[in-house]
């Protein structure tokens, strides 16, 4: 069992944003398990937070950027890579403005700043996805393509063709996440000249220079250009190197570009929300390519979450049996509905009901082809929740359980003569005052045949 991780005390770092060009104050803090990475804008009434879900990304041109009630946060990519990289799974980002400083245009300076404060375990388990199958998405507009295949630990490769002769194809693997500071953490930014030329038309990079991003010159400069560019970077002078890149900045590795590209993958799959047990192939992969498939992949996880099927031993003595279980709720037959009660704790509960063609409801209900009502669904899952309520007070039998309502009631699939089904009900909040807030699920034949939010209370029989 992997257990979370969080940093062990806060640490601040001040820089720029490469796009708005405003000074800007980010502080990692320490977060409580389960919390995931989440941006704090301090500098906003009531400091809105803003989760790292791909659920927000509602742009990705020139960067991941994140909106929440219309809070936004820019350019994620290189924050959330290096806390990744550095194997956290519960981060607090607070930032005095919309966009995380870009240092050097890479994530070196984050993994730094972690190192220097260091790295704690939490008492919680590390939730984590076991790739079983391939998984794959394909732009066909651009041609990028992200494939997730079955392996023994996160692993990306990045496969990038610019289509240029200063920067042709260029692979970068990372085989694992512990390598990321060596391996990844320093890659820069990059840019093409005549990219560049179009952002600063535009007003933006306000906060770029020639030491946070590579500039890769694609076209001959003209002296109009070389102008602007002195004047947006402050520079009296400005060359180009040999090997085609611009002015002062000397590679870190020949492929810098497509492991810069492998920073980003890691940074925008971050917005998952869940670890990942897999490879990533990405071919020409872009922000807009990397957050598509990260929703795609959040929501994989979600569904399959939803209908996994919990095991039980079915054959093994329960720990209540319908006699107990009488003893316990005031309902009777035809209309008590739970045979038998497998697990009890504080917090959840797991009742059994056999469905057979001797149920009264088959007489009426769909004689011909005979279905379980799923309003009894429900109800069958609702007594098994009053069993863990009513095992709250000393006197049970003195108390009744009345619905005070039901949320979100779905049925997926029919329950027939002859099936099985599993309760499983889970508290969402604590019983107060005699009210329970469940979720409720219930299950057949492997499968989740229906769930619901129930809301129940107990009321004492002389108070009716």
């Amino acid at each position: 069992m992997v257990k979370q991780k969080t940093i062990q005390d806060e640490i601040t770092l001040v820089g720029v944003g490469l796009h708005t060009g405003q000074e800007v104050t980010m502080t990692f803090k320490p977060a409580p398990v389960n919390n995931g990475f989440t941006f704090v804008r301090v500098d906003l009434e009531g400091h809105p937070v803003i989760e790292a879900d791909a659920n927000y990304v509602v742009n990705t041109q020139r960067g991941t950027n994140l909106e929440k009630k219309g809070v936004r946060v820019q350019t994620t990519e290189h924050v959330l890579a290096g806390l990744v990289g550095c194997d956290l799974d519960n981060v607090i980002i607070e930032l005095n403005a919309s966009e995380p400083p870009i240092m050097d245009g890479s994530s070196k300076y984050f993994v730094e700043a972690v190192e220097r404060v260091g790295v704690v375990e939490q008492d919680a388990e590390r939730e984590e996805y076991i790739v079983k199958e391939v998984v794959s998405y394909v732009d066909e507009a651009t041609g990028s393509e992200i494939i997730l295949m079955p392996a023994d630990t996160y692993q990306v490769t990045t496969m990038v063709d610019f289509g240029t002769k200063v920067l042709g194809t260029q692979n970068a693997t990372l085989k694992s996440m512990s390598d990321f500071k060596t391996e990844i953490s320093e890659a820069r930014t990059f840019s093409f000249l005549h990219e560049l030329e179009a952002l600063l038309a535009h007003g933006l990079i306000k906060g770029g220079d020639l030491n946070n991003a590579i500039v890769y010159v694609d076209k001959e400069i003209s002296p109009e250009t070389m102008g602007h560019l002195k004047k947006a970077f402050g520079k009296e002078n400005i060359s180009v190197k040999p090997n085609g890149v611009l002015d002062n900045l000397t590679l870190h590795y020949p492929n810098e570009a497509a492991r810069h590209k492998l920073l980003d993958v890691i940074g925008d799959l971050a917005l998952i929300g869940t670890r990942i047990r897999g490879k990533v192939i990405a071919n020409k992969p872009g922000h807009a390519v990397n957050t598509t498939f990260a929703k795609k992949m959040s929501k994989i996880i979600r569904n399959e979450k939803r209908n996994q099927v919990p095991t039980f031993d079915l054959y093994k003595e329960p720990l209540m049996d319908v006699t107990r279980i009488m003893e316990l709720l005031p309902h009777r037959p035809p209309f008590l509905l739970v045979d038998k009660i497998l697990e009890m704790s504080d917090k959840h509960v797991v009742g059994v009901k056999n469905v057979t063609m001797n149920e009264p409801f088959f007489v009426g209900h769909f004689p011909g082809a005979p279905v379980m009502p799923g309003v009894l669904i429900c109800e069958a899952m609702a007594q098994s929740g009053g069993i863990l309520i009513l095992s709250t007070v000393p006197d049970p039998e003195n108390y009744l359980t009345y619905f005070m309502k039901m949320d979100n009631v779905k049925f997926k699939n029919k329950v027939l003569p002859g099936d099985t089904l599993v309760f499983k009900l889970e508290l969402i909040t604590p019983i107060r005052r005699g009210i329970c807030h469940m979720q409720g699920y219930a299950y057949a034949n492997g499968k989740l045949v229906a769930e619901a939010e129930l809301m129940a209370q107990i009321s004492k029989v002389n108070n009716i």
